[in-house]
Parts: structure tokens; sequence; C-alpha cells
């Protein structure tokens, strides 16, 4: 599988079209934990990224992504902002000078990406946050991309992991952020920086099999 610089805007276009859906689910979500605004900050952040694809002509995927990055970080006040513009800026780090991505090319932007949200955050699983789908999606997807897993099954992978992560955050006492002032009151809700993290993976996946 190759992609072009058309298909990987096409993705995330694709991404932002569901974090759109969600949205108000999303806040919903935070409302039990936060202070409720997750979902429309997420949404105005990705709507920014949209932007800035639908009127990127060149051709530089790094470029491309930093773009990306500065676009969120400047739309995105909330400490959501830095987290995910360090993750487009590390991701594109790992395709400087190609022409067109490879399977392994886009196996290693994921892995970039998540490892500078981690080192920006350093959060770790069992915080309540979005590394609790992030970092579990990652082991995965490197774990079956070395057993020789094609881009799919590594990232379908992924998704499973990331998902019974997500899952997991419900049972968690929330260690960062306002959340965690709540204490026990935390306990029986799902994070919701961890459902918009399993949002963009899975819909990744899924923008990925309808390019085909």
């Amino acid at each position: 599988m190759k992609l072009t610089i058309s298909d990987f805007k096409q993705i995330f276009i694709y991404i932002a079209e569901q974090i759109e859906a969600r949205k108000d689910e999303l806040s919903e979500l935070d409302r039990a934990v936060g202070d409720g605004d997750h979902g429309v900050t997420m949404s105005i952040g990705w709507q920014a990224i949209v932007d800035k694809l639908n009127s990127y002509e060149g051709d530089d995927f790094a470029a491309l992504c930093k773009d990306m990055a500065m676009s969120f970080l400047n739309a995105v006040g909330s400490s959501v902002g830095p987290l995910y513009a360090t993750a487009f800026l590390r991701g594109g780090m790992a395709l400087q000078g190609k022409a067109e991505l490879d399977e392994e090319d886009v196996v290693q932007f994921w892995l970039k990406a998540v490892n500078g949200i981690q080192e920006r955050g350093k959060a770790q699983v069992g915080d309540k946050t979005m590394m609790d789908t992030w970092i579990p999606a990652m082991q995965a997807l490197e774990q079956e991309r070395g057993k020789g897993g094609d881009l799919l099954a590594s990232l379908e992978a992924a998704v499973t992991a990331g998902e019974k992560g997500m899952n997991s955050t419900a049972e968690m006492l929330s260690q960062k952020g306002r959340s965690s002032r709540l204490g026990e009151r935390s306990v029986g809700h799902l994070d919701p920086g961890s459902v918009s993290a399993y949002i963009i993976l899975s819909s990744f996946l899924e923008a990925l099999r309808k390019l085909g």
C-alpha cells in the first residue's frame, strides 16, 4: 500500500468528520470529570486542521504535518493543543523527504507521534488519560508489525488494544489534569481524552480501508 499526499489529506479530513460527529458525546463525557469542553475543543482543533489541509498545495509530508501542528496549536488553547501539535511535528519528522508513503512510513508516523505526546505530557498507562488508549495501541502496532503483519493488520491490532485501553479508564482514579481533583468521583467514567484518541486511531484505519 502506498499513500500520496492527497490520500493523506483525505484520511485526516475523515478523522475530523468523525470528531465532529461525536463532539457532543466527548463533551458529555468531559462534563463528568472535567469542564465539559473536550468535544468543542477537539472540534475547533480538527476544523483548523481541515482548513489547512484544504489550502495546502505542496507535496511535502513533513511540511504539511508541521502546518497541521501549528493550526491545531493556534486554534486550541487547552493542554491538548501542545500534545497533539507535538504529535504532528514528531510524526511528520518521520516522513521527511518522502514523495509517497509506504506501509512502514505510516507505522513510524504513528510511533513517533505518540512518543511525542508521551514525552510532552509525561502520562503513563493507569493515569486515566489519552495515553491509556495510545500506549497499548502503539505497543500492539509495533508487535504485530514485528511479526510481519501488513499495515492494515497492524493498525487493526492497534485499534483493538486501544479500545481495550480506553474502556479500562472507566475504573481508574484520575491522576492527571482537572479530573484528578475529583478523587474517587472520577471512577466510573471513561476518560474523554482516551475516547477522542480512540476515535482518531480507529477513524484513521477506517479511512485507510476506504482507500483500499
